[in-house]
């Protein structure tokens, strides 16, 4: 019966008998934190050989709007990394050099599930 409450939330993160926070997002804001996500997503991909699955969504969350960038690696378990901006960072623009930190980020751990999948017992096919 909880979950039909509008007031109800996590302990600790909506006080009781108080609304959802909701952070709503102008079109404008909204369209900049898609070209954000875009472009982590291109980052990632360009660090990533073929045979990666890049993707990106967007949500909205209990503390406002929420992106998520996973990469699906050949072998081995997905990563993904996930974030609500501030409405404030969105007029100013994403750091350039925290969304290259996270496609960095996001494309080594997905190297890594492949490479703990797959282990050490590999036969070179040439030399």
């Amino acid at each position: 019966m909880n979950g039909n409450n509008p007031y109800a939330g996590a302990p600790g993160v909506v006080e009781a008998g108080q609304p959802s926070a909701d952070v709503s997002l102008s079109d404008e804001q909204e369209r900049a934190l898609r070209r954000a996500v875009a472009g982590i997503v291109t980052r990632t991909e360009s660090y990533l050989p073929e045979g990666y699955v890049v993707g990106s969504e967007l949500n909205r969350g209990q503390n406002g709007v929420e992106a998520t960038v996973a990469v699906n690696p050949p072998a081995g378990h997905p990563v993904s990394a996930g974030f609500a901006p501030d409405p404030d960072e969105l007029e100013t623009g994403l750091d350039d050099t925290e969304r290259d930190e996270v496609a960095r980020g996001l494309a080594a751990s997905a190297a890594v599930q492949v490479m703990n999948a797959v282990g050490d017992d590999l036969t070179p096919t040439g030399r």
